[in-house]
């Protein structure tokens, strides 16, 4: 494993496809407590629970989800993780990000995050990647 998490060692990830590469890091200060995601010179931000809540969801489906990765103006395709990472259903009651205008991409950056942590496998195809729990 890469990182331990923390802001001055963040986890150093890479997107399913193996295209792009990004950090995170725990800000367990904020309010509420987020995961950083730092993507070139932009910030994403996310719940910190996102992690075992995406986590405990996976789990629940038993098999392969697709990921479905979306900007925040675009339509999340039904059954992915993208849109549970914005359903009312979920266990925040919506969006996982946190930052208006910046909330999307929860498919992108999320996955591989809880396969580093090994919690989950995901595939590494070019496009149209899936996860499921470990």
């Amino acid at each position: 494993m890469s990182g331990t998490g923390a802001p001055e060692d963040p986890w150093q990830l890479t997107t399913a496809p193996g295209s792009s590469s990004y950090t995170m890091h725990r800000d367990e200060a904020a309010d509420p407590p987020a995961l950083v995601c730092q993507v070139g010179t932009t910030t994403l931000r996310y719940h910190l629970s996102a992690v075992d809540d995406l986590h405990a969801w996976l789990r629940e489906q038993g098999d392969w989800v697709d990921l479905g990765a979306a900007d925040e103006k675009k339509d999340a395709k039904g059954g992915t993780v993208e849109a549970w990472g914005r359903s009312a259903d979920n266990p925040v009651g919506g969006w996982y990000g946190l930052r208006k205008g910046y909330r999307g991409r929860f498919g992108m950056y999320l996955p591989p995050l809880l396969e580093e942590l090994g919690l989950a496998e995901l595939t590494h195809d070019a496009r149209n990647n899936k996860v499921r729990a470990t």
